[in-house]
């Protein structure tokens, strides 16, 4: 069986706050917090730095903004130019719209695919599925898992740390094999 970390069980959505502001301390750095709804505070407690998807967005944005309007600007000035009741040429007031709409497909784009690269998706199953306390915690359990990948991890000290904390139903994790 292949081990893959460690997690443990708190009581209450304050005491996974508490608990991750511990762990994060600690100096543990590849570890989780699962929780059947979102906790204000807790990218804070377990340091997290502000999500990059936003400059995503925007640079996607920009592109898409960018590509509509030269696109335009192309076809009217170069490729087939029309003189249209003497109008100029390079009428760029009526580019807006698909200008607009380009920048809004494109940042559409660029939240999705950015946000599935972030996140690393798809992965079709995580290490934490194959614990069956685990699926308490879209109903009303508070988790905290700690990876193997950590580099200060430790299999008996990190049992013997999260209870300290105060975790319960401290579990390793491994798969079914």
């Amino acid at each position: 069986m292949a081990k893959y970390g460690v997690i443990a069980k708190f009581e209450s959505p304050l005491a996974l706050l508490h608990a991750a502001k511990k762990v994060r301390d600690s100096g543990f750095t590849n570890f989780d917090c699962h929780s059947p709804f979102p906790i204000h505070g807790m990218d804070e407690a377990m340091g997290l730095k502000r999500s990059k998807l936003g400059f995503i967005i925007g640079a996607m944005g920009l592109t898409g903004a960018l590509f509509g309007f030269g696109l335009q600007t192309w076809v009217h000035l170069v490729e087939y130019p029309l003189n249209i009741s003497g109008k100029p040429y390079f009428a760029y007031p009526a580019y807006l719209i698909i200008t607009f709409e380009l920048m809004v497909l494109f940042s559409a784009f660029g939240a999705v695919f950015g946000m599935m690269f972030l996140n690393k998706i798809p992965r079709f199953n995580h290490p934490v599925f194959y614990s069956e306390k685990f699926s308490d915690v879209s109903s009303d359990a508070f988790y905290i898992s700690i990876e193997l990948t950590d580099p200060i991890f430790d299999e008996n000290k990190t049992k013997s740390y999260l209870k300290e904390i105060g975790g319960t139903d401290i579990e390793v994790l491994s798969d079914e094999s």
